[in-house]
């Protein structure tokens, strides 16, 4: 089947001026080309005055480039990552250069870093500096202008960057300095390289400021825009073919820009090697003996925040006293896992972020075995964080992702690789070490991020939502991994999630939270039978109706009234939960017993495994789940916009005081 691209052809009023657009900014550089005189042009370039303002030109430009590096590349990070007073007004200053005329930009120089100006004697009288008719001053010249171009293309990379890369690093225990060196730069290297060929470029073709500021002197200050100056007045046609140079350097800058130096390393195309397969699921016979092999890697007890062994045998109980958007208190043995729920909004993220020290909504009071780590920055708590798409570094292999926490503990470089080699290992992605993350599955990738979390050996592990991204079969392969490996950790694990498998299987208590508050904290058992939240009923695939007890039944929130067997106060709120497979599907009004009868309509069916799951709107009570099989639906005639009857026994209402 062949496609057909459909061409809109510009109306008239648009598209002339544009060629006339384009024509006016290619006028000028073909003038330059006709006139270039080709048979002198090696004569031009390479006499002594242009030789010498090649040079100096070089000189200049590369030290500007140095200095706007030093500068500006701070800049770019404090305007991208630090919120504070008045950064309107400071990113204002870094674009001035770029709209004000060069040579006001010479004046506003001199005036402040002359002579006279407000700076220039300081420096002249202590350090002897005079920057006026200097190189020196060529270099402040060119550096005034160019820098705008750092700051602008580095500041852009930095918003595009994910700071979750930055937020894994801290807490896998890397300082902030560190975090910049091996996690932020190499990620917005690409903006950083445009940023720094633009810089040069534009620091190598400065003329005004020059000019004003540091003069014009051979072999000092005259640079090659100047040179140009000077020979329009005597030899045009050198003039010319000096141009000529600086052009091609331009375009060559521009060119080798194009399309290359764009997006983050993140972006990029995983180039050599094609992503590796998931392997196998383990099999049953290799189940149940597989988790007594996989005895952690031999390696000394690993040293807290200060270097120091930890005193407390690798077992850290965990208590927080969390207040702000969060309100509650979090007691937790080690090898404890916590699986936290609740609809969104319900300040599951925050809980974990302020645990890490990362979020000015709440803040948490933490005891880490016997350590309080509350006034401690996010590096130095031992808390590691598994955020749901991984964030592992894109410009780093597996090997050296998982070896990041150590060699940022200060672990020995060959050390920390065999260690996250044997963590790898243990969770089934050894043969993947030197793999680039765009280079794995997502069940390899999440592996990946739990071995270099585990490698850390942190004292609190946290995981938001580690297996959302998967499909159904990895999730099952990752959840067995996962939970193989929470069994032995040594100290407390919470897993937020909206998976209620999940919640079941690996966590030892849910903690279900609504409005940053506690609402149930139980084991799994406990949560499943009794939910005290409507939303964990749904998400366990249950039928939740609120409502206030009144004359042996219970008044729903909803609209409508439920028969109970179990009498409760008048006046007292509760919830009813009603398994779907409790609710009985009927073509006509159904007799006998069941007492909560309504009418409805099926509203939508969808499969379950082998059952079907009814959904059943009724004008007389909320909507209504019920779950049948497929030969009880083909007898019923079910199909959406169907009216039928559905009943509940008062003795299949379980009850829940709230």
């Amino acid at each position: 089947m062949s496609r057909f691209r459909t061409r809109t052809r510009p109306p008239v009023a648009l598209a002339l001026p544009a060629l006339l657009a384009v024509a006016f900014l290619l006028l000028p550089l073909i003038g330059i080309l006709t006139r270039t005189q080709w048979n002198e042009l090696g004569e031009h370039l390479t006499s002594p005055g242009v030789v010498e303002a090649l040079r100096l030109s070089a000189v200049v430009s590369l030290w500007a480039l140095g200095l706007s590096l030093v500068l500006g590349v701070p800049l770019a990070w404090l305007l991208a990552r630090v919120p504070f007073k008045g950064k309107a007004l400071v990113r204002s200053l870094v674009l001035l250069p770029m709209v004000l005329p060069p040579t006001v930009g010479g004046v506003a120089l001199l005036l402040g870093f002359g002579r006279r100006g407000l700076l220039g004697p300081w420096l002249e009288g202590t350090f002897g500096i005079t920057l006026p008719f200097h190189t020196s001053g060529a270099v402040v010249a060119a550096t005034f202008v160019a820098m705008p171009f750092l700051v602008i293309s580095l500041e852009g990379a930095l918003g595009g960057l994910k700071q979750s890369y930055e937020e894994t690093a801290a807490s896998l225990g890397a300082s902030p300095v560190r975090v910049f060196f091996t996690v932020t730069l190499p990620m917005v290297a690409p903006g950083l390289i445009a940023g720094a060929a633009l810089t040069w470029a534009r620091a190598l073709g400065e003329f005004g400021a020059t000019i004003t500021f540091a003069g014009n002197l051979p072999g000092t200050t005259q640079t090659l825009p100047l040179q140009v100056y000077l020979l329009l007045q005597d030899q045009p046609e050198a003039a010319t073919s000096v141009s000529l140079l600086l052009l091609a350097v331009a375009m060559g800058v521009l060119i080798a820009l194009r399309g290359r130096w764009t997006g983050t390393p993140a972006d990029r195309k995983a180039a050599e090697l094609p992503p590796v397969a998931e392997e196998p699921a383990p099999t049953a016979a290799a189940g149940p003996a597989a988790p007594a092999k996989l005895a952690e890697p031999a390696e000394p007890t690993a040293p807290d925040a200060s270097g120091a062994a930890p005193r407390d045998g690798g077992r850290w109980p965990l208590h927080a006293t969390v207040t702000g958007f969060n309100r509650l208190t979090l007691d937790a043995e080690p090898g404890t896992t916590i699986a936290v729920v609740g609809e969104n909004g319900a300040g599951k993220t925050t809980l974990l972020r302020a645990l890490l020290g990362l979020t000015p909504r709440a803040h948490a009071e933490l005891r880490l075995g016997d350590t309080d780590v509350t006034a401690l920055p996010p590096h130095k708590r031992q808390v590691a964080w598994v955020p749901q798409d991984g964030a592992l570094f894109p410009h780093l292999s597996a090997l050296a992702n998982t070896a990041y926490g150590l060699r940022a503990r200060r672990v020995p470089r060959a050390e920390a690789r065999a260690r996250a080699q044997a963590w790898l290992d243990r969770l089934g992605v050894g043969h993947l070490a030197h793999r680039k993350p765009a280079q794995l599955s997502g069940g390899q990738a999440q592996r990946v991020a739990l071995a270099r979390a585990l490698a850390a050996r942190p004292r609190l592990l946290l995981l938001d939502e580690p297996l959302a991204a998967l499909d159904q079969t990895t999730r099952a392969r990752v959840r067995h991994t996962l939970r193989t490996h929470l069994a032995e950790f040594g100290g407390v694990c919470l897993i937020v999630t909206h998976d209620p498998v999940e919640a079941v299987s690996l966590a030892d208590r849910v903690l279900v939270l609504a409005d940053g508050q506690t609402l149930q904290d139980a084991p799994p058992v406990e949560v499943t039978r009794h939910p005290r939240s409507p939303w964990v009923a749904r998400m366990l695939g249950r039928n939740a109706w609120q409502g206030t007890a009144s004359e042996g039944g219970l008044a729903l929130a909803a609209g409508g009234r439920l028969v109970l067997a179990e009498e409760l106060p008048d006046g007292v709120p509760a919830l009813a939960i009603i398994a779907p497979e409790a609710v009985s599907v009927h073509r006509e009004r159904p007799a006998g017993s069941p007492r909560n009868v309504w009418p409805g309509t099926v509203r939508e069916i969808t499969a379950l495994g082998s059952r079907l799951r009814v959904l059943i709107g009724s004008a007389e009570a909320p909507d209504l789940v019920a779950e049948i099989t497929p030969d009880a639906a083909a007898e019923l005639g079910l199909a959406d916009g169907v009216r039928v009857w559905t009943s509940v026994k008062a003795t299949e209402i379980t009850l829940v005081r709230l």
